[in-house]
């Protein structure tokens, strides 16, 4: 007989579970993406919060001293050059430390630009 199915973690309980100060950066930072992508579904997938819209396209993922806001297609957002970092030729990233260090009308562009990538070229997780 299989063992049971895990239940899964809401965008909530991944919240909760964290320092105070990442608290407030990941809920804030969803906030904005729901405020920001209203048709966007979010879940945690792969041990982080994840939005999708036609696939995959943002993530929130907290780390010890700081928390990663990142894009599916970072590499590829023009809004994003100069802004967020990334080695690979797909995703990339900005660090927070502290909510304060959220830019509401800069993340909110690169949110928008993020669900238009998807929307024109199809979920990321998919290659070829």
């Amino acid at each position: 007989m299989p063992a049971p199915a895990k239940p899964k973690k809401t965008l909530e309980q991944y919240t909760e579970a964290l320092p105070p100060e990442q608290q407030k950066i990941v809920g804030a930072l969803i906030a904005l993406v729901r405020e920001t992508a209203p048709d966007a579904t979010g879940s945690v997938k792969w041990a982080q919060p994840v939005f999708e819209q036609n696939g995959p396209f943002c993530y929130i993922r907290a780390y010890r001293d700081h928390v990663n806001f990142g894009f599916w297609r970072g590499a590829e957002m023009v809004s994003g050059r100069g802004s967020l970092e990334g080695a690979g030729d797909r995703m990339a990233h900005v660090k927070l430390a502290r909510a304060a260090e959220i830019r509401r009308p800069l993340f909110q562009k690169w949110i928008r630009e993020a669900v238009e990538l998807n929307a024109v070229k199809g979920d990321p997780t998919h290659r070829g």
